[in-house]
């Protein structure tokens, strides 16, 4: 939604380099971006569309948060959401690893992409480790530090200083670009620490705005000031489940906006530029709304799906008369563990090879696993209508 247009023309007017902050001169010839401290000054505009979108995402947030009290293992679908966040987080900033890869990974196997997939299983530990953190240590500069250092540690981006604020200049722009040609330069390493000592102060300022404005200047600023030398993007959209979380608004972490980010990703650079370059703060937050309820109902629909499937294929072993306790455990070790060998299967429930294979054969025959080696010896199989759930908007 754009702003009225008055008020537009205003701010473009009068507040470019107030409001959200503007481009310097450097003494090396090149300009960067040094933004305003948060909150905006002059303060959010209220448009008549705002409190409307706002009051949508905040039912469709409390109503995802709500899947803790209703699925039986909501462990399991956090896991799994973390996986999927973790892949598409790490699409936006190249990799090509997909969710099937890292299940691969996972199981033993070694996917083509194992460089790719070390830098979604990095996302993952850095998501779980801030998650840990935060039951001892509030929001801080420290902890966006430490999580940091997670998450670029023996990956792409390790000789990068992992864990530090940046000493040199970064910039933003196609492979190859140099500081004259960026799209967009972020404050210089000064001015970035005193920027981030200011974001830090902003975490913990008794604010007059709902959570989710705040959630979405937070995130806005974070990447404005691009205070790594890599990895900014990740830990941008981390911080945005870590606020939440931190805030009491998510008890569990279920909400992951990679996949809107994604999805929009041109959409979601625009606003970001439009408001270094205009001030405009509020179309970027309504942007950021939308995208909390549109990834909080695809959740609740994908968690509806799993419980559907889970039920369909509970059901299936009974009518088939395939209900002994090593079905049914085999079933549900199928929705932590997707891809799986006789071997694993062998392993997991400590039984002999040939009846891990007999059991394997019947839930490929009655089309729950599917075989997609093509091998006579070492064959994988996948619980392909799970991964299909779970891998909407991974594969594009």
């Amino acid at each position: 939604m754009q702003l009225d247009y008055t008020l537009q023309q205003s701010l473009n007017k009068r507040f470019v380099m107030k409001r959200s902050g503007g481009y310097i001169q450097q003494s090396s010839g090149y300009k960067a971006f040094i933004p305003s401290p948060l909150p905006p000054d002059p303060a959010i505009q209220f448009s008549k569309n705002l409190p409307k979108i706002l009051s949508q995402s905040d039912r469709a947030l409390a109503r995802l948060d709500s899947l803790g009290d209703i699925l039986p293992n909501v462990d399991l679908f956090i896991a799994m959401f973390v996986r999927k966040e973790a892949v598409l987080s790490s699409q936006i900033e190249g990799t090509q690893a997909s969710l099937e890869d890292l299940f691969q990974y996972e199981s033993g196997q070694s996917p083509e992409k194992v460089n790719d997939v070390d830098e979604v299983v990095n996302y993952i530990k850095a998501l779980n480790y801030g998650m840990e953190r935060l039951d001892s240590l509030p929001m801080s500069n420290r902890l966006i530090k430490e999580i940091h250092e997670v998450l670029l540690k023996g990956v792409r981006g390790a000789s990068k200083t992992p864990g530090e604020f940046k000493r040199t200049q970064n910039w933003i722009g196609p492979p190859g670009s140099t500081l004259a040609d960026a799209s967009f330069v972020p404050p210089p390493p000064h001015d970035a620490t005193k920027a981030m000592g200011e974001l830090e102060k902003y975490l913990h300022h008794e604010s007059k705005y709902p959570v989710l404005i705040n959630c979405a200047l937070i995130h806005y600023q974070f990447e404005t000031i691009h205070p790594f030398l890599d990895g900014n993007g990740r830990l941008g959209r981390l911080l945005i489940t870590f606020y939440l979380y931190w805030k009491d608004i998510l008890h569990k972490p279920l909400l992951y906006l990679s996949y809107f980010f994604k999805k929009n990703r041109q959409e979601y650079y625009d606003r970001l530029t439009m408001v270094r370059n205009s001030g405009n703060y509020e179309q970027w937050i309504e942007f950021f709304l939308k995208g909390v309820t549109e990834v909080s109902d695809l959740a609740i629909d994908t968690a509806k799906k799993i419980l559907e499937l889970q039920s369909d294929h509970r059901n299936q072993l009974w009518q088939k008369k395939m209900s002994s306790p090593l079905a049914v455990g085999l079933l549900e070790k199928l929705f932590y563990t997707p891809y799986m060998s006789v071997k694993n299967v062998s392993q997991a429930f400590s039984i002999s090879y040939q009846a891990a294979s007999m059991l394997v054969n019947q839930f490929e025959k009655h089309g729950i696993l599917m075989e997609i080696t093509g091998k006579k010896r070492d064959k994988m199989y996948v619980y392909k209508q799970y991964i299909d759930i779970l891998s909407e908007g991974t594969r594009s």
